[in-house]
């Protein structure tokens, strides 16, 4: 079902023919996403869930990628959700019982890993690197000061 409701968060609208489908091909590595969560388990579907959902405009600008000059390959949309998900949980040795907070961290970290893949003018072959400068820039941003809350990080500010 959530696999069923991400579809229809992404593409609303359009009809899902099969839970293993080339449909899927548009945001995962292959036809069957199931075998794409290894790395980060269930949350990582709820946390694309939760983004589609709660800040569907950022989420279709990364998905339909309308910002920047885009690299002709580009890194694959669902997946690097899912290595988001999985960094967040070893950065922050977490479980994600705070589903909210967790799920608010990881839209932030989405926006800020996009905004570097465009800065960097990056390619696929560049996206473990990526993330790692994503992971340099969320650990910085919740070391400061004045960070009390994730509202209060300034890439907070990406998400619209």
């Amino acid at each position: 079902e959530a696999l069923r409701a991400l579809w229809y968060a992404t593409y609303p609208g359009q009809e899902l023919q099969n839970l293993v489908s080339d449909q899927w091909k548009q945001i995962w590595q292959g036809k069957d996403p199931s075998t794409d969560f290894r790395g980060a388990g269930f949350i990582s579907l709820e946390n694309l869930l939760f983004f589609a959902k709660t800040f569907s405009a950022s989420f279709q600008s990364l998905l339909r990628k309308q910002e920047g000059k885009r690299a002709i390959w580009e890194y694959p949309f669902a997946v690097a959700g899912v290595n988001i998900t999985f960094m967040i949980m070893q950065m922050l040795d977490l479980d994600a019982k705070n589903e909210w907070a967790f799920d608010l961290l990881y839209c932030v970290a989405f926006m800020i890993m996009d905004k570097l893949w465009l800065e960097k003018n990056a390619t696929y072959m560049e996206f473990n690197d990526i993330l790692k400068s994503t992971r340099s820039q969320l650990e910085k941003e919740l070391l400061m000061d004045d960070v009390l809350r994730i509202e209060d990080m300034p890439s907070y500010s990406l998400l619209y």
